[in-house]
């Protein structure tokens, strides 16, 4: 490519000016009738390159990092099972069933083990019911993002069928409430089970040397606000609330068989 003459010559006074002017400065002479194009070509393509080059680049995600800060990654299972909770009671609310209809735990129990699965999706109280529910929202989400929906669906439901198991065999009556029959409902012990599940995972990453950076008071606060709802709820039972916690920790254990390939 041609370089531009550094200046032109004026043929009236004989000045030395510039290429890109179309008069001369000096003796007002007319010295082409339009200024030469600047050729920023190879200049701009020096600068993107440049620029290409020192852009940062992210790494690429490995694969027990979390994936749900990507927008495409929906918390499907999370909600599923939060609308099917919602929908019981709807049902419920009716007045043309009733918990015991719906699955609900009802201590003493017979021989009725399939109510140990169905009965953290069944609430009697609607402020129980919310704090539950917000729970099993912020971590069933977070290990949904980071899992996948198949173990927040194992971890709910296990760790409230513990829960149910713990309350019913060892018959722990509710803390303002020693009658000899009382019901064991709703999602405290499953919350209490994603909960656990979730800290126990992100504390061994934290020992591999993965610090993740999360907010484990806000954690603690959580745990603290579900465990004290048995002591406020007839029906979330103190047995029921500590089972799903000890549950949830022991399927923390195997939560990195389930870890997501990363798509970064």
């Amino acid at each position: 490519m041609s370089q531009p003459d550094l200046f032109v010559v004026c043929k009236n006074c004989g000045s030395e000016v510039s290429p890109y002017v179309t008069e001369c400065p000096y003796c007002g002479q007319r010295i082409r009738k339009r200024a030469p194009k600047i050729d920023r070509g190879g200049e701009a393509r020096a600068e993107g390159r440049g620029r290409r080059r020192g852009r940062p680049k992210l790494p690429r995600l490995r694969a027990e990092e979390i994936v749900g800060i990507a927008p495409d990654v929906r918390p499907y299972a999370t909600l599923t099972i939060i609308a099917v909770s919602l929908v019981l009671s709807l049902v419920v609310a009716t007045g043309e069933v009733f918990l015991n209809d719906v699955g609900g735990v009802i201590v003493p129990l017979d021989e009725d083990i399939w109510r140990w699965f169905t009965t953290p999706f069944v609430h009697d109280s609607l402020g129980y019911q919310f704090a539950s529910l917000l729970g099993v929202g912020i971590f069933g989400t977070m290990l949904e993002r980071r899992f996948g929906p198949v173990p927040v669906v194992l971890v709910f439901v296990l760790a409230g069928a513990a829960g149910a198991a713990v309350a019913v065999s060892l018959e722990v009556p509710p803390l303002l409430d020693d009658r000899a029959v009382y019901p064991v409902l709703g999602a405290n012990g499953a919350a209490l089970g994603l909960l656990f599940a979730w800290l126990v995972d992100d504390r061994l990453a934290a020992r591999r040397g993965d610090e993740r950076g999360n907010d484990l008071i806000g954690v603690y606060v959580s745990a603290a606000v579900l465990v004290l709802l048995s002591l406020a709820v007839v029906e979330a039972n103190v047995g029921a609330a500590l089972g799903g916690a000890a549950a949830g920790a022991l399927l923390g254990l195997a939560l990195p068989l389930f870890t997501r390939k990363s798509a970064f």
